[in-house]
């Protein structure tokens, strides 16, 4: 009888924590481990600072006190506040561009005083809202007219990002939308006529809009030892770093281009470097299998939603989390110009952190409101 029990009382737990607290337990747990893998590799990439893992820890309490806040929402009303959070994230990024702080060459930030706080980490959550709003109103696959107005929405806001500059936060902002649209069912001639179109743009966009520095990072990606001690030096210290780690690893804290600081930004943009040094490729494999694991989870939750809004808007934001994950790897492997985004819930930092976790805390809500409505 006691074995029969078991199961029984775990499943009762589960349903306390989804009903009451409207948390998934297989997605939070993923989470978490994530988190806990996190503040052991960043406790070595910081060459053993308690205090670069305190801080993290503090971050990480926000992001994830975000994330049950937004858990608490249910999906119709975050359906009905769509408009008001796309046009008032879009208000801060015009305010940022009028009297933001300025930091590393870049304006980005709103001083608050106490904080700084970046509006362009708002619009990964309010584009996929917005877009999802507007074509769930309307029968699916979308029209062309459709398509192009939710384009334009989400060129403004990615248009205004990119003249902070920061392409990586831009990059992330226009695929959270252009997702939206995919998982409408967009037409496949008018995703090659977009395809074809961007295409076509990519001599403008390099002549006109992409700064040096950034013409020099899609030329290092080609070629990083046209300038090995300058555009090409993180690259080729990272890949040193990734293949020196062999099958298992040189161990934890042992990792020699790390220790050493032959890595830069070994805690934030290239911590996967350090990862895969320490515990080689049997590691890296595990930690992926880790991110798939959350990815997979996001999908279920997405395919399995109540309404369109709910499905476009739990798909898009698993897709995003895709694209972060994708992206770093890509980059500090060399498989990619390098953007700028740092590796979910494991590289140093605050501001994306707390609006990745808001996601899984919109995408909890989803899954578990549409249990109870559904009961």
């Amino acid at each position: 009888m006691s074995e029969l029990a078991d199961p029984v009382r775990r499943s009762r737990r589960h349903s306390i924590v989804q009903r009451i607290l409207h948390l998934d337990v297989q997605l939070i747990t993923a989470l978490l481990l994530l988190s806990g893998v996190g503040l052991a590799i960043l406790y070595s990439a910081t060459n053993q600072s308690l205090d670069a893992v305190h801080n993290q820890l503090m971050r990480m309490t926000m992001a994830f006190t975000a994330m049950v806040v937004m858990a608490q929402i249910p999906p119709d009303a975050l359906r009905r506040w769509s408009p008001l959070v796309f046009l008032g994230a879009l208000a801060l990024l015009v305010l940022v561009l009028l009297v933001g702080t300025v930091g590393q060459g870049a304006q980005r930030w709103l001083d608050l005083g106490l904080v700084r706080f970046q509006p362009a980490e708002v619009m990964k959550l309010a584009i996929p809202m917005a877009v999802a709003w507007y074509i769930s109103m309307r029968p699916l696959p979308p029209t062309l007219l459709q398509v192009f107005t939710a384009a334009v929405a989400i060129a403004i806001p990615t248009g205004l990002i990119v003249l902070q500059p920061d392409l990586g936060t831009a990059l992330l902002v226009s695929a959270s939308g252009f997702f939206v649209l995919f998982l409408a069912g967009l037409r496949w001639r008018v995703l090659v006529t977009a395809l074809l179109s961007f295409a076509a743009l990519i001599p403008v966009f390099w002549l006109f809009l992409m700064r040096e520095y950034q013409q020099q990072r899609v030329l290092t990606l080609f070629d990083p030892e046209r300038d090995p001690l300058g555009t090409g030096y993180h690259i080729i210290q990272s890949t040193i770093a990734i293949g020196s780690g062999g099958m298992f690893g040189k161990g934890w804290l042992n990792g020699t281009q790390s220790q050493l600081e032959f890595l830069p930004e070994r805690n934030t943009d290239f911590i996967f470097a350090v990862f895969a040094e320490e515990f080689g490729l049997m590691g890296a494999l595990q930690l992926l299998a880790l991110y798939l694991f959350i990815i997979g989870r996001g999908l279920y939750i997405a395919i399995n939603a109540q309404d369109t809004y709910s499905r476009l808007l739990a798909g898009s934001l698993t897709l995003t989390f895709f694209v972060y994950v994708f992206v770093n790897i890509g980059m500090v492997s060399g498989l990619m110009p390098v953007v700028g985004l740092p590796l979910p819930l494991v590289s140093y930092g605050g501001t994306s952190m707390v609006t990745l976790m808001a996601g899984f805390g919109i995408l909890m809500s989803i899954h578990t409101h549409r249990k109870l409505w559904a009961s």
